[in-house]
């Protein structure tokens, strides 16, 4: 029996268990979101949450913990400088799930797990990207007339 044995066993030995849990939490703080499996979105979700809470504290501690934990010196970097402050103000809840179907290959339930607010902020950094790309064609285009005129 299995009581009180909690969390994921992912197929694999608890060393394996243990990077993969690791490599992932990295991959999130890193990219802000990740492709995987809904399993193993749903193993790492508490690690991401656990990582960011320590992010909020911002004590040299905290820093040393997260470091112990995350692969990348420059994960460790992000997640205390833009966000840590960013979930300051929020009580848990840093990450979310969104299913996308079945994989192509092996049929495999995948998913998002990504942090909130990633979404609005990279669509409103598209848009602005676009919208400048935009207003630099027009400008070139009738500098080009102007030019083709005289």
């Amino acid at each position: 029996m299995r009581h009180r044995k909690g969390g994921y066993k992912l197929q694999r030995d608890p060393s394996a268990r243990r990077a993969l849990l690791r490599g992932l939490t990295t991959s999130v703080i890193l990219h802000e979101r990740v492709r995987t499996t809904v399993t193993r979105a749903k193993a790492v979700r508490p690690r991401v949450e656990r990582v960011i809470t320590l992010a909020k504290r911002d004590t040299l501690h905290a820093r040393r913990q997260a470091a112990a934990y995350l692969f990348e010196p420059r994960a460790v970097k992000k997640l205390f400088d833009s966000i840590g402050p960013r979930f300051a103000d929020r009580a848990g809840g840093y990450t979310r799930i969104v299913r996308l179907g079945p994989r192509q290959g092996d049929g495999a339930e995948t998913a998002i797990l990504e942090l909130l607010g990633t979404r609005l902020e990279k669509k409103a950094e598209d848009k602005k990207k676009r919208r400048e790309a935009r207003m630099q064609k027009q400008s070139d285009e009738t500098q080009a007339d102007s030019e083709s005129l005289s």
